[in-house]
């Protein structure tokens, strides 16, 4: 084979990159399906290909966390959400900037700023021992080290999602409700012209 030939690029490498790709294109349909049902799908996608990567990184109890806990509980949450709401329904894009959506993309912007900027003042090397820990498989070690130190993203997060299920709650019920109002106002219409004729 071509790739036995190349010593400096390793199987490791090419599962890396392809597990990246992977993930840019579930997160592109994340972003870009009007059927929200296949959103969420490719973002089950997107978990499923992180958890891999912790796999590839030996990381083996986050990976399952991951697993069980996100793809198996998070992500069923939201398809099941979608389901009760309402029905999957294809939704056009509008880009109408109206004053909501400039403050939504400046704290978009902001907080995209705000995780590089982290991500590239993190002295990543001060991260040897939770791999150890995940090398030497002590879940207590495991657990004292999230609960401890990455106690407050963990809250954060669930907070995070909390907030994004309410806001898909309140945005389908407010729909449901202008088709409501829209079908009585033709009946009503319909009816005053019957009456009319």
């Amino acid at each position: 084979m071509i790739i036995m030939n190349l010593p400096s690029i390793s199987y490791e490498l090419i599962i890396l990159y392809l597990l990246e790709v992977g993930i840019c294109i579930g997160t592109l349909g994340v972003i870009f399906f009007c059927n929200m049902v296949y959103a969420a799908l490719s973002l089950a996608l997107v978990l499923v290909l992180i958890s891999l990567l912790y796999f590839l990184f030996d990381a083996d109890f986050l990976a399952a966390t991951q697993i069980l806990i996100y793809v198996g509980a998070i992500n069923v949450l939201i398809l099941f959400a979608i389901m009760l709401i309402s029905s999957p329904k294809l939704f056009t894009l509008n880009f109408n900037f109206t004053l909501q959506s400039k403050i939504s993309a400046f704290n978009c912007i902001g907080l995209f700023i705000l995780l590089v900027v982290t991500i590239l003042k993190t002295p990543w090397s001060s991260f040897q021992s939770l791999y150890m820990c995940n090398k030497s498989n002590k879940l207590d070690q495991i657990g004292m080290y999230l609960f401890n130190k990455l106690l407050l993203p963990f809250e954060l997060i669930s907070l995070l999602l909390l907030i994004a299920l309410i806001g898909a709650v309140l945005i389908a019920r407010r729909q449901e409700y202008k088709e409501k109002l829209n079908t009585r106002k033709l009946s009503v219409l319909d009816g005053n012209k019957e009456n009319f004729l």
